[in-house]
């Protein structure tokens, strides 16, 4: 199984960023990092078959592939995630632990259209969506999943593009959930099923 999570954000500018106060000096790049690592890490390290697509509006499209990365090295906090991933977005020339990263010109509906030809099942995460526990009842180690999670405004889940692929709209129920929590959720259901 290969499950991806794809993540957008038009609110990271990193001009004024600074590593004492990442929220208010990166455009909330601290939760694209918490997610990333709810993502990547699991109970011994770092899981297998894990991919987070961070789209960011203002610095391109960045892949994380938990299969590239040296456990011993990978950063595990959100503040060394955090200045490694601005220091890798700046190419500056210093050693990095996400040098593995891959920085892509492929926007999020490009990339949706690349997966869907790979025949990933794809969901949009939506507080009115459709209850998921029922669809884990259908997964299998051979399914390839695809999940889009919303930023704090929902841009990308209320957009009209996005709505033309007709994916299912799920919900993890009717609390609002941090988008750290929703996937920390996702990958905990997924071990209980598979």
């Amino acid at each position: 199984m290969k499950i991806v999570f794809f993540i957008q954000s038009s609110t990271v500018i990193l001009e004024n960023y600074t590593i004492k106060d990442i929220p208010g000096s990166s455009g909330r790049l601290d939760v694209i990092s918490r997610s990333i690592l709810a993502a990547m890490l699991g109970e011994n390290g770092l899981d297998i078959n894990i991919e987070v697509w961070v789209f960011l509006e203002n610095y391109g499209t960045f892949i994380f592939n938990s299969n590239d990365f040296n456990d011993d090295y990978f950063p595990k906090n959100e503040i060394l995630l955090s200045d490694y991933f601005v220091k890798y977005i700046r190419n500056m020339r210093e050693p990095n632990p996400l040098k593995t990263v891959k920085c892509v010109n492929m926007n999020i509906f490009k990339a949706l259209q690349n997966f869907i030809n790979l025949n990933f099942q794809i969901f949009i995460l939506d507080e009115d969506g459709q209850d998921f526990y029922p669809f884990f009842k259908n997964f299998n180690h051979n399914d390839n999943l695809l999940f889009i999670i919303g930023n704090q405004i929902g841009e990308i889940i209320t957009s009209e593009d996005l709505t033309h692929f007709n994916f299912k709209r799920i919900s993890l129920g009717s609390q609002s959930y941090l988008a750290s929590s929703v996937i920390r959720l996702i990958k905990l259901n997924l071990r209980l099923i598979i």
